[in-house]
């Protein structure tokens, strides 16, 4: 489906706005073919480097891909809504309307626009995320654990275009703020264990007093689950997979549970299961569920979470785009909701897919989120 809406996108583009060009007719055909291509181009990979999840190509050569289906998307929507608008005007003020819709000199406005959008998309895309500090005020919290503070980090996706390099920014950047607990909710990788094994070697190198705990999520399913499971361990990082952990400091404690994801159901694994990864909690200690799906949010509100911290959804990548990713994920897409008496936090995250290399005003962070205990009432 995401394949056949991308060549309509091409196709359309082709039709409307590199036609009507004041350019050579092979320049056109020639540009037509290149859009047509580059929303192919994750079809062509998987068929002879790597798979759509992971394309085993190099990291440039993956931007400039990135690059190129975006800017078709970018034109598809530029041009989209220059018809719009000129079929309105025709009817308000016709010499408007037509020069929205005949236009040469607009439809190359529009191209080059979507063109330079899309490269600075993949160029703030593939940047070390900034820090971003919100509180949250955690109900049931002792007083004692009030200013704990813990680091989110969420979509990873250690792959040809996010390596080595850049996961090792990423630890530097987590380990300098000091932080009492590190959590990463899932989509740390994408390939292969032998692929991805130098890459993710600088998670290693985490460490905070009160542990660092990972949870699964979609893109550990599509290749080698158990052995990056058994990797993960081996790397020092403590799993919740539908279980829990008490985090306690002196005799104040909160419990951190975590969650599968439900791509499990394809691969033959266990199904995210909150009621599990609850089971055994001391009745009124607060709970901090990680789940890597936003929309597993009224299940831990339900069993009794105070806090749901998950990722998934890359804040949408781009602005307006984001309102289409909230739509697909029960309406979550970024930052604090409260969902009943819970909280939910959804994070932007650090990387993405090397599929869709570009993120435009929906940047992306590594969180430090400081827990506030409840005020007291007078």
């Amino acid at each position: 489906m995401f394949q056949v809406a991308a060549l309509v996108f091409a196709l359309y583009v082709a039709w409307r706005l590199i036609k009507p060009l004041s350019i050579k007719p092979w320049i056109k055909w020639l540009l037509s073919a290149l859009a047509i291509a580059a929303t192919l181009h994750h079809y062509t990979v998987a068929l002879f480097w790597g798979t759509r999840a992971s394309p085993e190509i190099p990291g440039a050569l993956i931007m400039v891909l990135g690059w190129a289906f975006g800017a078709v998307l970018l034109a598809a929507c530029f041009t989209l809504i220059a018809d719009v608008a000129g079929l309105l005007m025709r009817v308000l003020y016709r010499p408007a309307g037509l020069v929205l819709l005949r236009s040469p000199a607009l439809r190359g406005v529009l191209g080059l626009a979507a063109i330079s959008l899309s490269a600075l998309g993949v160029w703030q895309a593939v940047n070390v995320p900034a820090v971003k500090s919100i509180e949250v005020q955690l109900k049931g919290l002792p007083a004692s654990l009030d200013g704990f503070k813990l680091v989110q980090l969420t979509d990873l996706h250690a792959s040809r275009l996010l390596q080595g390099p850049w996961i090792q920014a990423i630890v530097d950047k987590t380990q300098a703020l000091n932080p009492d607990l590190i959590v990463i909710t899932g989509d740390l990788v994408d390939g292969t264990v032998s692929a991805r094994r130098d890459d993710v070697a600088p998670l290693q190198s985490l460490s905070a007093p009160n542990g660092v705990y990972v949870i699964a999520g979609n893109h550990e399913y599509y290749t080698q689950y158990q052995p990056w499971i058994e990797h993960f361990k081996s790397l020092g990082l403590e799993l919740l997979l539908n279980e829990h952990s008490i985090i306690q400091q002196g005799d104040a404690a909160f419990a951190l549970a975590g969650i599968t994801d439900k791509s499990a159901a394809a691969h033959g694994q266990p199904l995210p299961d909150v009621r599990a990864a609850i089971a055994g909690i001391p009745e009124g200690m607060p709970i901090i569920m990680l789940a890597h799906r936003p929309d597993t949010a009224s299940a831990s509100a339900t069993a009794g979470a105070a806090l749901q911290l998950s990722g998934h959804t890359h804040g949408g990548h781009i602005v307006g785009m984001h309102k289409i990713v909230q739509m697909a994920n029960d309406g979550y897409v970024g930052g604090l909701y409260q969902v009943g008496d819970m909280q939910l936090y959804v994070s932007y995250g650090a990387g993405l897919w090397a599929g869709f290399p570009l993120r435009l005003g929906r940047a992306s962070e590594i969180t430090q989120i400081t827990l506030r205990a409840p005020k007291a009432h007078p």
